[in-house]
């Protein structure tokens, strides 16, 4: 069991490389293909031993091979998260299909969260791309009962879009159809959660910002960042929260 979280962890790690890629490249309309990766300023194009994940930032001191320039941490983060998250799905949903879910479902929410660090933007390629991907697993790896994909898809998308109609503006498109997509893989109850879960994240720290200084009043953060890790902690821990909560009030 340890060999197979190991072999996810790795795995994890090189599609977290890969998420850094399309986060960075497809809201520019780049292709994920080619050119091979290079550094954003001096444009050295990257050897294989300089793309090895995490570890190529940690022998290389986090600085360029060639012109020194410092490295975005964010590269070594996100491959690091993945592997863990990999890691992650892997012992809880290990032998199951529904791990084929839970692997893509992560992998969306990473290229999300990298796409809106860095342009505060969530690309329609990779909303549509993967609300294909969930059609496509969910119709084999159903929700019960097998209609709470929609229902979970419908009732966020309205849930998004009327909060962004009441606020003029306060939620973007790319959420509310993020949301939506959220929504199919979750089902309502979850994706209701994942939206509390978002918002409230997204609250603490945007008033901790303030209060530090950080953040500007009325000056818009990226909402993506908080919305992974919302959805996340639905997804993985959900269903137990809402049991113990109900258990509570009773």
């Amino acid at each position: 069991m340890v060999y197979i979280i190991g072999y996810f962890f790795i795995i994890g790690l090189v599609i977290g490389s890969f998420a850094n890629v399309v986060g960075l490249r497809v809201p520019k309309g780049k292709s994920i293909a080619a050119p091979r990766s290079a550094c954003p300023y001096c444009q050295h194009q990257l050897k294989w031993y300089e793309l090895i994940p995490v570890f190529s930032y940690l022998f290389q001191g986090g600085k360029c091979k060639a012109c020194k320039a410092t490295i975005s941490p964010l590269y070594p983060i996100m491959e690091l998260l993945s592997g863990l998250l990999f890691a992650f799905a892997a012992y809880i949903n290990m032998f199951q299909l529904e791990l084929l879910v839970s692997l893509t479902f992560i992998t969306m929410l990473l290229i999300i969260t990298v796409s809106d660090l860095a342009y505060m933007l969530i690309p329609n390629k990779v909303v549509f791309f993967f609300f294909v991907l969930f059609i496509i697993e969910r119709t084999f790896v159903p929700l019960q009962p097998w209609y709470d994909s929609m229902l979970g898809a419908v009732v966020a998308f309205l849930l998004l879009l009327l909060i962004a109609l009441v606020s003029r503006g306060g939620m973007g498109g790319g959420d509310i159809k993020l949301f939506a997509v959220i929504g199919y893989a979750l089902g309502m109850k979850l994706a209701i959660l994942a939206f509390f879960f978002s918002a409230f994240l997204g609250a603490v720290v945007g008033l901790i910002g303030m209060a530090l200084g950080l953040v500007k009043r009325k000056k818009p953060i990226p909402f993506g960042p908080f919305i992974s890790v919302g959805s996340l902690l639905a997804y993985f821990f959900g269903e137990e929260l809402l049991t113990w909560y109900i258990s509570f009030l009773i």
